[in-house]
């Protein structure tokens, strides 16, 4: 599975059957996974492509790029589904939530985004620097962000409110996850330490 720059992520599709990279040649791609032929024209972006993820029913794909946008495509054909979802930064990431319905994207201009697919709305989350990672909780009822500001946090995904104190860490927090049963956050940072 070959891209023209480096390949930032790689993950397989809920069936397992096929495989979406994320490159700095500003492409995304969709992949065979047992043949690595390509299945889908480029998903192209204006700047390098940060990250890319299936849906949770493996129909859609939503990548992440250096161009400030973030873009949902139908995981069959390379075609956007939707108008590219903006921020003020470059976008690291983004995930879409169990259900599909909804997309959270994390970007440099400190602010998270929940994104609802229909109607399109979008719900900001705010940090002191700049998030790093966005992740839903597996119920979807949390979300969880890390931060270039030394902390992560934890937020009510229907409302956007903060929930608890912030997690702080002495260094940048590069990522946070939540366990599987949703009680728990981890987070790494760059002060050489994670903590649950």
């Amino acid at each position: 599975m070959q891209h023209e720059g480096a390949v930032y992520s790689a993950e397989f599709s809920p069936d397992g059957q096929r495989v979406v990279t994320a490159s700095w040649d500003k492409s995304a791609r969709v992949w065979d996974a047992v043949t690595g032929q390509p299945l889908t024209i480029s998903l192209r972006h204006e700047g390098s492509v940060l990250s890319a993820q299936f849906s949770p029913d493996g129909q859609r794909v939503i990548t992440s790029s250096e161009d400030k946008t973030a873009r949902v495509w139908d995981a069959a054909t390379g075609q956007p589904l939707d108008a590219p979802l903006v921020h003020g930064g470059a976008v690291v990431s983004a995930q879409f939530s169990p259900d599909g319905q909804r997309v959270v994207t994390s970007s440099e201009d400190r602010v998270a985004r929940v994104w609802a697919m229909a109607p399109p709305t979008s719900m900001s989350l705010e940090h002191e620097g700049g998030i790093l990672s966005a992740h839903f909780s597996p119920d979807g009822e949390r979300i969880v962000t890390s931060s270039e500001g030394r902390t992560a946090r934890v937020w009510d995904a229907a409302t956007g409110r903060a929930v608890g104190p912030p997690m702080r860490h002495e260094y940048v927090v590069s990522s946070a996850q939540f366990s599987s049963d949703s009680k728990w956050v981890l987070t790494a940072s760059w002060d050489k330490t994670a903590q649950v």
